[in-house]
């Protein structure tokens, strides 16, 4: 006989009631019959569960192994067939929210809207430095929706023939020690960096033809490129061997200086995709405006961008 979740119902019972008698009559059954079905249940798992004498039933040290399990089990049970009848009956169009995202200041807020306003929705999240691979996966199914950036005017590194959104566009910053000579400015200059060490994480960024031109344009070629992994970079920038770029929005964090850059020469676009013809279109311009209300929660906590706007107002039109 296979072990079924009734029979581990039926030890909980047996253990809760104190004795066979007293569970028989809670789940409706004779006496005998539950015995019957007790000792089937105990020949599956080869031994006793329960000593059993004229004061009732207590459980073998087999007994407590199974009912620890059993203890585990059955909520979790209970809690899938509750997650599935919710997500099968719920008036939300999609159901479901499954959001690819690559580095960005969006995600955490637009989780929370969404969880918040849908409470009956399913929502998950997939991590990628890869805009493409976060593109194919819409394309098999496996996603509903994308956040990615993208350097300047230029496309999103996936099209797939999604449909986008722009979430907002910002200034990239320097990232910089906190002790730099130039960390403490209000704007820097891309030439003084001519001579620095650069560094920056994998993915789709401004460290291709986009930062490239702007030195160019600032009269210099960039030495040093590492690559690493965020917390490679990070480290290297706060030890003082490199410097980096970073999104406006970045948080502000122990030892670093995000620092804007005179004349703004490179934006970066946040950017909402999704299947035109799949079941998230119907909730797109919904996810849409929460991806913008968490961009805006974003501006508001960084002090340094805010103050940048400020001193820029001909350059709001970039913060939507």
């Amino acid at each position: 006989m296979d072990l079924e979740l009734r029979h581990l119902r039926v030890v909980c019972a047996i253990a809760d009631a104190g004795s066979v008698t007293k569970a028989a009559s809670m789940l409706g059954l004779a006496q005998p019959a539950l015995t019957a079905q007790l000792q089937r249940i105990e020949r599956a798992l080869g031994g006793l569960l329960f000593e059993r004498d004229r004061r009732g039933a207590r459980a073998t040290p087999l007994g407590e192994l199974v009912l620890a399990r059993a203890r585990v089990l059955l909520p979790a049970v209970k809690g899938l067939q509750d997650e599935a009848t919710r997500l099968a009956s719920t008036k939300d169009p999609a159901g479901r929210y499954r959001i690819g995202a690559v580095n960005g200041p969006i995600l955490g807020g637009l989780v929370h809207r969404i969880s918040s306003n849908h409470p009956g929705a399913q929502v998950s999240t997939h991590a990628s430095w890869s805009a493409s691979e976060l593109g194919d996966q819409i394309l098999a199914g496996k996603l509903d929706f994308v956040l990615v950036g993208a350097c300047g005017d230029a496309p999103p590194a996936t099209d797939n023939g999604l449909a986008w959104r722009v979430v907002a566009a910002d200034p990239v910053f320097l990232l910089l020690p906190e002790g730099h000579p130039l960390a403490d400015r209000d704007e820097v200059d891309l030439a003084e960096l001519a001579d620095a060490q650069w560094v920056a994480a994998p993915g789709d960024g401004c460290f291709s033809a986009c930062h490239a031109a702007a030195c160019a344009r600032a009269g210099f070629t960039p030495k040093v490129l590492f690559e690493t992994e965020v917390r490679g970079a990070i480290d290297l920038i706060e030890s003082g061997d490199a410097v980096g770029l970073c999104q406006a929005t970045l948080r502000p964090m122990a030892g670093l200086a995000a620092v804007p850059i005179v004349g703004a020469p490179l934006h970066w676009r946040q950017m909402l995709g999704w299947l035109p013809d799949g079941p998230a279109a119907s909730v797109a311009g919904q996810v849409w405006a929460y991806a913008i209300e968490a961009y805006a929660d974003a501006v508001r906590k960084n002090d340094r961008y805010t103050a940048w706007l400020g001193r820029h107002p001909d350059r709001r039109g970039l913060a939507l």
